[in-house]
């Protein structure tokens, strides 16, 4: 694998496995399992198999192991385990590493199943969970004790997109000789350096920004090689989360893409934000790249730039939201990011709904609050058909 490559090359080339037919695209192995030629290389695979052997699809996959190649060199990582699906990586790295009697610290503005996880699932089996206000470090240096195990965050928390303090968090975290695990999914792999930064484990959901055309399911956990293959990979593989080979040949053709869309995505998310602000519809407009925004300068030391998704607060709370979401005409209603299409969500009764309204507050997830993953279409219309749709809603 070559090293000194620019990103975007990386994305496209890194990980290349070809077979003997020397195909240009990668080569999707549909197998569930793999023949050996004696019971001899039976046993011995099964003792110590080689990078370029394999034994069982739940286990590992020529083309799987193309994109976490990929994908790790991408994103300066030693190894990495591509999962089922974004909850898959980031239940598969908690649970992995945390027993009875640990201890975690979380930030508390976070994705609603992430709030499952660490409130309920890590809970009921004996894992004492601590959360904190994610952009104030005093909060995380009371917090963190020698006791802590790991530390979990979103780099950009959705949907309110307050951005936590990578190195930050990671000085205090290690201080006490606790792992720092992040959720980078809205800051995308395109402007992450979470582990140059101090993260030891990084999760995405590459059903977002990495494959970026809503076709399909998928996650990654990537960090060391001895913690990825020697406590994720022993619980992901007996416990069944894994990528599908098919999944993973789709985000590899994803990757390919994945920078020149991020990048396009994201100059129009600043010029949309930049045309909502002080928009007579709206109490707010939220994004990261406006000097406006809480941890504005946070954003440019730590991404370079504010991402592809904005959120905004239609005055009128929920009616006016509905009224607004069900007036737009190119971007369209659901509950994924990160993709070529413009897609609004309403958070409050969608991917939040479970949270009581005490936690909504808390968190700022309004009533009025819709949030914007912007897409690849042309910057003007995109403007244009929210800005119409703001009318309609008033």
């Amino acid at each position: 694998m070559t090293n000194d490559w620019n990103p975007r090359t990386t994305a496209v080339h890194a990980g290349t496995r070809r077979s003997q037919y020397g195909e240009v695209s990668e080569a999707i192995f549909l197998t569930q399992g793999f023949v050996y030629d004696t019971a001899e290389d039976a046993a011995a695979r099964f003792e110590e198999a080689g990078p370029d052997e394999f034994i069982y699809a739940r286990y590992g996959n020529p083309t799987v192991k193309m994109f976490e190649d990929r994908i790790a060199a991408l994103e300066g990582a030693e190894d990495g385990f591509a999962t089922a699906s974004g909850m898959a990586a980031v239940s598969g790295a908690l649970m992995s590493m945390l027993k009875a009697g640990d201890k975690v610290v979380s930030s508390r503005a976070l994705f609603g199943s992430c709030l499952y996880v660490l409130e309920d699932i890590l809970t009921r089996y004996g894992v004492t969970v601590t959360f904190v206000d994610g952009a104030d470090l005093d909060q995380w240096r009371a917090a963190i004790t020698s006791e802590t195990k790991a530390v979990f965050f979103e780099s950009m928390s959705n949907p309110t997109l307050e951005v936590i303090d990578i190195k930050g968090v990671s000085d205090i975290a290690h201080a006490s000789g606790a792992l720092v695990v992040v959720d980078n999914v809205f800051a995308t792999p395109v402007y992450s350096d979470a582990i140059g930064q101090g993260a030891d484990v990084v999760v995405y959901s590459t059903t977002k920004h990495i494959d970026g055309q809503g076709r399909a399911l998928g996650g990654i956990i990537l960090g060391t090689r001895d913690f990825i293959r020697k406590t994720v990979e022993p619980y992901m593989k007996h416990t069944g989360g894994s990528m599908s080979p098919f999944t993973a040949w789709l985000h590899l053709k994803g990757l390919e893409t994945m920078d020149l869309r991020v990048r396009a995505q994201t100059a129009t998310a600043q010029m949309m934000a930049e045309s909502l602000q002080g928009h007579a519809g709206l109490e707010k407009v939220i994004y990261p790249g406006l000097s406006d925004h809480p941890q504005f300068d946070l954003v440019a030391t730590q991404m370079g730039k504010g991402g592809t998704m904005l959120s905004i607060d239609v005055k009128g709370g929920r009616k006016s939201a509905f009224k607004f979401l069900n007036a737009v005409k190119i971007a369209i209603i659901s509950n994924n990011l990160g993709d070529a299409k413009t897609i609004l969500t309403h958070p409050a009764t969608t991917t939040h709904q479970r949270l009581p309204q005490a936690q909504k507050d808390q968190l700022g997830i309004t009533d009025g609050l819709v949030r914007i993953s912007i897409g690849i279409e042309d910057t003007d219309d995109l403007i244009a058909d929210i800005k119409q749709a703001l009318e309609v809603a008033k």
